[in-house]
This record gives structure tokens, sequence and C-alpha cells, in this order.
């Protein structure tokens, strides 16, 4: 079994990578393109399954002490009326942790301080990885090179590495929404730790963290590309009549914090996360839509996944080969569950869908929000000591 890793890419799967590789006694190597980490203004919703997978990589507990447990919440119409309430103790008495809040900003700061210093190489781009050595794989670097007995692909959504390794895989496409969201650049008062709020076409949502400030982010159905030349005033203006605290999210932002992002996921699968010694993991594996809040719970349970694996496995190759069969039908399977979500949600359109949607939802069983989260949250994770 070798023991020195590349993981290409410094997002969250990147670098809990890392730390799950560190833990298990692999040197590792983490090449990001970019030369500043700055993901402030966003912000992260963490199930069960997340936090879990941080015990396993032995961060969670400073995870928890960052985050802001997501007690009280649920689902609303733009006048305000009530659909849903999403029971956060509920989930803790089920799961032992409830969802919780944190920046990205700050998950990715707590990650980065579990490595040692000059194992994240920024401003550094990854051309092309060579596997013609059956023996090793060569990360060809725009200045030089690196040989690893393991390469990880957590490139993202537009994985160039992914590219490479399945040149006939149709790539990401666009889900047919976009999503503006930013931190509110001071503390408001919210009656409530998270909320979303389903019109026509749109979502609005929120998320309190632990300093009284809180993420908001606004989901539209919308064509690839479009872009606002004041985001701040398009949102402003698209939900304006819509219930409290959306207006005063709203006038807490900054204009120069709204990011803009249209939402791309892999719709057609791929076949397997393991080529040979190369590993895809996060949205370079499966990229999905944020509809139930998963896509970062699971590209951490890829990062313990592999560690375990690695671990114990007789080769690299054995290794990837039960990462793969232990992870890809489980993501993809949380990805179409995301796809469908959204669908029934926020891309809702046609007043009788709407109307025959809420109406199922007010009239739902109490307990039924959480027994749907349970479905995708309840993981146990690998042990990596």
């Amino acid at each position: 079994m070798g023991s020195s890793a590349v993981v290409v890419g410094g997002g969250i799967g990147g670098l809990a990578t890392a730390v799950g590789l560190r833990l298990i006694g692999w040197e590792v190597t983490v090449v990001e393109r970019a030369r500043v980490l700055d993901d402030a203004g966003a912000g992260i919703s963490l199930h069960a399954n997340g936090v879990r997978a941080l015990d396993a990589l032995g961060v969670g507990d400073a995870v928890r002490a960052a985050a802001r447990p997501q007690y009280l919440g649920g689902t609303r119409t733009p006048d305000g009326s009530r659909l849903a309430v999403m029971d956060g103790a509920a989930l803790e008495r089920a799961l032992g942790t409830p969802i919780v809040g944190i920046p990205r900003a700050v998950l990715h700061r707590i990650l980065r301080a579990a490595l040692p210093t000059g194992s994240l190489v920024t401003g550094t781009e990854v051309t092309s990885v060579d596997r013609s050595d059956p023996a090793l794989v060569r990360v060809r670097l725009r200045d030089g090179s690196l040989d690893a007995d393991l390469v990880v692909a957590a490139d993202g959504v537009h994985s160039r590495l992914r590219g490479g390794l399945f040149p006939g895989h149709p790539g990401p496409v666009h889900s047919g929404s976009t999503v503006l969201r930013a931190l509110t650049a001071h503390p408001v008062a919210l009656r409530t730790d998270f909320e979303l709020t389903w019109g026509p076409g749109a979502e609005f949502g929120h998320l309190a963290f632990t300093d009284g400030r809180a993420e908001w982010h606004a989901v539209l159905n919308s064509p690839a590309g479009v872009r606002y030349p004041d985001p701040l005033a398009e949102m402003r203006r698209r939900f304006d009549g819509w219930h409290d605290p959306i207006p005063a999210l709203l006038a807490a932002t900054r204009p120069e914090d709204v990011l803009h992002h249209d939402i791309t996921e892999l719709a057609t699968p791929l076949p397997t996360y393991a080529v040979g010694r190369v590993a895809l993991l996060g949205d370079a594996a499966h990229a999905m839509t944020p509809n139930l809040g998963q896509g970062a719970c699971q590209a951490l349970e890829d990062a313990a996944t592999l560690a375990a694996a690695l671990r114990t496995g007789p080769t690299v190759e054995a290794a990837l080969t039960r990462y793969d069969a232990e992870r890809r039908p489980r993501s993809q399977a949380v990805a179409r569950a995301a796809r469908r979500a959204g669908r029934l949600g926020q891309q809702l359109t046609h007043p009788v869908a709407l109307a025959l949607r809420n109406t199922a939802l007010r009239l739902a069983p109490s307990g039924t929000a959480v027994r749907a989260l349970l479905r995708h949250a309840d993981w146990t994770p690998p042990r990596l000591d």
C-alpha cells in the first residue's frame, strides 16, 4: 500500500480528504488553483451525517463549537403562512445532533488548521494526470509535477480531471435554477434558526449563525448566464411583499457581498468514482442541486470513507474499488432525491401544482419532515483509528 497522495482542489471535500489521509499516516499535498481561498460570502448547513463524518476526521468538536444548532425552523409561503415545521430537537434525539449552521469560511479554517503548514499549495494549476506508470500517478502542473501513490480529484463540478478520465461523459448541466446569496453585514433579529419560503419558481431561505449574522439565499428559475447590474436591488424587487424577516435580511446586506452562481449538476451519473489510482470525490464525482442541503455532507462522507478504505485495503486499487462500491450508490441516490425535491419545491410555477403541494404539506402528519431528513442524514461513519 502506498503512502503519498495529491489532492486536487482545496474546497471542503479536498481539505477533509487531506485531513482523513493524514489521520491514517499518509503524506498529503493539496493543490488549489485559486491564490486566495475566499468563500466568506456563503454559509452552510451540516446534517448529522456531515457532522458525524467530521467527528471521524477528528474535527467535529471544533465545528460544533463554531456552529449554531438549527432547532427552530420550517417552510412558509410568501405571505408567511406555515407549510411545515422542522423540529431540530427531534433530529437531535434521533441522531445525536441537530442540523448546524456555520459560515463556509469558518469551516474552511477549521479544516486547514488540522493540516500541517505547507501541505496546502495555492495558486497552482493542475494541467493533467499521467497514469502510464502502474506504480504511481504523476500530476502535471503549470510549473512542474508531483508523483504520488494516489490522486484525489476534488476539483469541483467543472472538474478538469473528471473530463480527462471520462472524455465521453456529458459533464455538468444547468439545473434550470440560479442562486444569489450573501452573509448579512451585521446581526439580524430572527425568530427562527433557519427557514425556507417557496413562491412560484422561487425560494428564499436563511440560516442563522452564532454571532447573530445570517446567510440568506435566493434560488430562482432562470436560464444560465443571466446576471443583474445590481443584484441586491433585483432581490429587493423580486421579493417585495414577502414576509418578515426577508426585507430585514436584504436591508442588512451590502451590495458588494452578494454572490451569484448558476446551479449545475451531474445529471448523468458517473460509471465509477475510481480509475486506477485516481479517486473522484465531492462535486467532481456527484455534483447535486442544493435542495436537500446534502452536497457538502456527501463530500465529507466521501472523505471519511476513502480514508477508511485506504487504512485497511491491501492495495490502493483495492481500496478505491471498495470506496466506489460504498459511495457511488448512496451519493447518486441522494443526488436524484435532491433533483426531485427541487422540482417539487422551488421550481414549481403552475398555480394548481403549487396549491396541491402546499395542501399536501399542511395536511402531512407531524414529524413527516423529520422522517424525510432521516432518510439521508442517518449515516454511520467508518472508524479511522
